[in-house]
C-alpha cells in the first residue's frame, strides 16, 4: 500500500504565448539532476502556422530549477535539422551515462504521419547546453526509448516501445558493448532475428491493453523500478470499459532486465483532475520521467498532452507493495479457516447467507453481529462471539436483533427486507447499532438502536425502539457516528448516492435530531479502482494521527467491492489528511469470489487488539471472513503520505 499524490503546484510548467515554438502544449518531461540544478527536457507543440505541414510542429524543449517548482531559462534544444526528423521531435528521455548526455526522441520523418516514419532518434551532448551529435537510432517503427544509467553484466541496455504504431505493440530491451551500436542499422537487423526474446512478455493484462515505456529505469536496492504507461481497454474501448490511460510500474531484476520481479496490480494515477481530463488530448496521463530525491520518487507526467505535472510517491512504500519478495508484508492476512460463519441450513432465519458483520471488543472478547439472509430474503442479525478474534467460540442459534418496525417489514413476499449491514458504537454504557431499514419498496434508510453494555454482556437482548436517523424518500446507507463530540457535537457519517457525508447533530436523541445534510467527506475517483462509489466499513478508529476510516469502493467497470484507507483529521473529520491510493483489501478467494454477488468483499466491523487490526467482513455477500494486519503499517502509510 502507498499514497501518491499530485503536486500542489501542478500544472508545473506550462504553454507560454510568448515562445511561439512551446505556444500550444509543453509536456512528457525528463528529468535529471545535475548539480544543485533539475534539468528537464519537455515536448513542445507550437503555435499553427498556416503555410507549413504540419501546421504545429513538435519540438524539445529544455528548463532548469533548483526547488522542482520554479522553471528558468527555457531554450529550444532539439529540433528538426535532418530529413529523418524534418516533420518533428518528441517525447524526450535523458540519461547521464558514462560522461555523456543522451537524449532519445521520436523521430517523424513523414506527413501525414504514419508507422514507417516514426522511428526513434538520439541526440548526444556533453553539458546539456548544445548538442554535439544526433543520429537515428532504429530503423523500424519504434519509440519512447531510455537507456539504463549503467551497464548491466558489462552490457549498455535500452528500453524502448517495438512497433508502436504497427499493433501489436511490446516493451522490448536491446543490448550492446558500444553506444554506436544503437544507431547501426545492422546491430538492429540482427536484434529483430530474436525478436521473441528481446520482447519483455506479459505486460499486458488483457489483449485490449497497450503499454508504452515511460520513464528512464531507477537503480534501487531490490531491483530496476521502471515507470511505464499502461492504457487499460486501448483497442475496443467500450462504454462500461473505456479507455483509462494509466501510469504503473515494473520491478526488474537487477541483472536481467527482461525479468519482472515486481508490479503494481492497478494505476498509479489516472486521469482525475481538470488538467488531465480536458486539454490538447483530453483525459491522458502519460508518465515520462522520474527522480528519487531521499525516500521520494517524483514521477514527471503529461497532462492531457498541454501540460507538464508531477507527482510524489513514498518510494519504500511503492516497493514493498509491487516486489513479489516483499509484497506480502504489507498486506492483511486471511484467518486460514475462514469463512469463520456460513449459512445454517437448520435455521431459516440465516439458510441463506450469514456476512457483512460488525465487531466491538468488550471483556477480553470480541463480539460479532452479522447480517443473515433468511429463506424468504428477509435480513435479521445473528451473534457470534470469540476470545482471540479467530475462531468462533459460540454462536447463537437465534437472531438478537430482528425487523419489528413497519419501515423494515416486508411489504412484497419474498421480496428483500429487514435489518442489513450493522455498524456498532459504544458511547458511555451504551452500545448503539446503525443499520440499513428496508421494507421492499421504499429507498433505503438508516435506523439506530441502542442496548445498555450491562445488557449486551448478558446477553438481554432488550433493544430500543429503532428510530430513523436518515431523511424520507432519500436512499441512505453506510452509516455511523464518531464515538465523541467534534466542538460539541456528534458526528455521523452516511452514504447518499456515490460520496460518503456527514452531518452534525447536538445529541443522541434521535426522535429530534436528525441527519438533514450531506457534508461531502470522501467520493469515488475518476478512472480508478474506487472509481464508481464508496461507502464506510466500520465506524472510525482514533488514533493519534487522526481517524482511520477503512471505506468499500467500487469499480465503474466491473462492479467489484474492494477496500481502501484514509485518515481523518482529529479536529475536523470532514477533511481528508492522507488517501491511499491502491486497494489495501480486495477479493482473492473463491468464497469472496463467488457468493450471492460475486467479487465482493464488504467489512462493517474493525477491532484493534494488541496493535493488530480485525476486519470482520462479507465475502459475496454470502459468508464472514476475517483478516488482519499490524495497525502501525496502515497508520505509517497514511502518515508518510500526509508529507508528500
Amino acid at each position: 500500500m502507498y499514497v501518491a499524490k499530485r503536486s500542489h503546484h501542478n500544472p508545473v510548467l506550462i504553454p507560454e504565448r510568448q515562445h511561439p515554438w512551446e505556444a500550444i502544449a509543453t509536456f512528457n518531461w525528463s528529468p535529471i539532476k545535475k548539480g544543485k540544478n533539475i534539468h528537464v527536457l519537455y515536448r513542445a507543440i507550437s503555435y499553427p502556422d498556416p503555410l507549413t505541414r504540419p501546421e504545429s510542429q513538435s519540438t524539445i524543449g529544455h528548463a532548469t530549477t533548483t526547488d522542482g517548482i520554479h522553471y528558468k531559462d527555457k531554450t529550444h534544444f532539439i529540433y528538426p535539422e535532418n530529413d529523418w526528423e524534418k516533420f518533428g521531435c518528441e517525447d524526450p528521455r535523458v540519461t547521464l551515462f558514462e560522461g555523456k548526455y543522451y537524449t532519445f526522441y521520436t523521430a517523424l520523418s513523414e506527413y501525414p504521419f504514419n508507422a514507417n516514419g516514426i522511428k526513434v532518434a538520439v541526440a548526444v551532448s556533453d553539458d546539456l547546453k548544445s548538442i554535439k551529435e544526433k543520429h537515428l537510432v532504429t530503423p523500424f517503427n519504434a519509440k519512447a526509448m531510455a537507456l539504463f544509467p549503467e551497464r548491466i553484466n558489462g552490457k549498455i541496455t535500452v528500453i524502448f516501445s517495438y512497433h508502436t504504431d504497427m499493433p501489436p505493440a511490446h516493451i522490448a530491451i536491446a543490448q550492446c558493448n558500444k553506444i554506436e551500436e544503437l544507431w547501426s542499422v545492422d546491430f538492429w537487423e540482427n536484434w529483430q532475428k530474436n525478436i521473441d526474446k528481446n520482447i519483455i512478455q506479459n505486460i499486458e493484462r488483457t489483449v485490449r491493453d497497450h503499454v508504452e515505456v515511460g520513464a528512464v529505469p531507477i537503480k534501487t536496492k531490490l531491483g530496476w523500478l521502471f515507470i511505464y504507461s499502461h492504457i487499460q481497454n486501448y483497442f475496443e474501448p467500450m462504454d462500461h470499459d473505456p479507455r483509462i490511460f494509466g501510469i504503473e510500474a515494473l520491478l526488474f531484476d537487477l541483472k536481467n532486465p527482461q525479468k519482472i520481479i515486481g508490479r503494481t496490480e492497478g494505476p498509479i494515477l489516472v486521469p482525475e483532475e481538470p488538467y488531465e481530463l480536458s486539454g490538447f488530448a483530453p483525459n491522458i496521463v502519460f508518465p515520462s520521467g522520474a527522480l528519487v530525491e531521499k525516500d521520494i520518487l517524483h514521477i514527471y507526467y503529461g497532462a492531457a498532452d498541454t501540460t507538464c505535472c508531477r507527482a510524489n510517491i513514498v518510494l519504500s512504500d511503492l516497493l514493498k507493495t509491487i516486489s513479489f519478495s516483499e509484497n506480502k508484508i504489507n498486506k492483511f492476512v486471511r484467518f486460514k479457516n475462514n469463512p469463520i460463519i456460513s449459512p445454517n441450513k437448520d435455521n431459516a432465519w440465516e439458510a441463506t447467507a450469514t456476512f457483512n458483520p460488525a465487531a466491538i471488543m468488550l471483556g477480553n472478547k470480541i463480539h460479532i453481529l452479522y447480517r443473515t439472509l433468511a429463506n424468504d430474503n428477509t435480513s435479521y442479525i445473528g451473534y457470534a462471539v470469540s476470545k482471540d478474534g479467530l475462531n468462533i467460540d459460540e454462536r447463537l442459534q437465534l437472531p438478537i436483533y430482528s425487523p419489528r418496525e413497519s419501515f423494515e417489514t416486508k411489504k412484497i413476499p419474498n421480496g428483500n427486507s429487514g435489518c442489513e449491514d450493522p455498524r456498532l458504537i459504544k458511547i458511555g454504557s451504551l452500545i448503539y447499532m446503525c443499520y440499513t431499514a428496508f421494507d421492499s419498496i421504499g429507498p433505503p434508510r438508516v435506523a439506530v438502536t441502542s442496548i445498555s453494555e450491562k445488557d449486551f454482556l448478558k446477553r438481554n437482548w432488550v433493544w430500543s425502539k429503532p428510530v430513523i436517523l436518515t431523511p424520507n424518500g432519500i436512499d441512505d446507507k453506510d452509516t455511523c457516528f464518531l464515538p465523541e463530540k467534534i466542538d460539541g457535537k456528534y458526528m455521523i457519517m452516511h452514504r447518499i448516492g456515490t460520496d460518503i457525508c456527514a452531518d452534525y447533530i447536538k445529541t443522541l436523541d434521535f426522535e429530534k435530531d436528525k441527519v438533514m445534510r450531506c457534508i461531502k467527506v470522501l467520493g469515488p475517483r475518476i478512472n480508478s479502482w474506487d472509481s464508481s462509489k464508496v461507502g464506510i466499513t466500520a465506524p472510525p478508529i482514533k488514533t493519534k494521527y487522526g481517524w482511520l476510516l477503512l471505506y468499500h469502493g467500487v469499480s465503474r467497470s466491473h462492479s467489484t467491492y474492494r477496500v481502501g484507507a484514509v485518515l481523518l483529521s482529529l479536529k475536523d473529520p470532514t477533511i481528508v489528511l492522507s488517501r491511499i491510493t491502491d486497494p489495501i483489501f480486495e477479493p482473492e478467494t473463491d468464497y469472496e469470489k463467488v457468493g450471492i454477488v460475486n467479487n465482493v468483499v464488504f467489512p462493517c466491523g474493525m477491532v484493534v487488539k494488541k496493535g493488530v487490526l480485525f476486519i470482520y467482513y462479507g465475502g459475496a455477500d454470502k459468508v464472514t471472513g476475517v483478516a488482519t494486519i499490524k495497525l502501525d503499517i496502515i497508520l505509517q502509510v497514511l502518515k508518510r503520505g500526509i508529507k508528500l
